[in-house]
């Protein structure tokens, strides 16, 4: 994340908020992450697309709730979003 937000300086703080509020979370399904994030998309095979600084920004991670691991599959402008499958990256 620190080598997309060295070029989109603008997100930095958002990106910086979410992963620290993540890394202190410890949600047990998609019910209670949805609970902290209403805008966060459910993809396939437990991927989330969370929208950052108002959508400008897309993230994709991938959840295992039961080992509490999250593993970041993507991060970049929507257009970039737009041009990847995100339920297979």
């Amino acid at each position: 994340m620190r080598e997309f937000w060295a070029k989109h300086a603008d997100c930095e703080q958002q990106l910086t908020a979410w992963y620290r509020e993540t890394e202190k979370s410890e949600f047990k399904n998609l019910n209670e992450l949805k609970m902290a994030y209403p805008s966060a998309g459910i993809l396939a095979d437990g991927r989330i697309v969370f929208n950052i600084k108002g959508n400008k920004y897309r993230l994709i991670v991938k959840f295992n709730f039961d080992f509490q691991i999250c593993w970041i599959r993507f991060v970049g402008t929507h257009e970039e979003y737009d041009k990847i499958n995100a339920n297979e990256i």
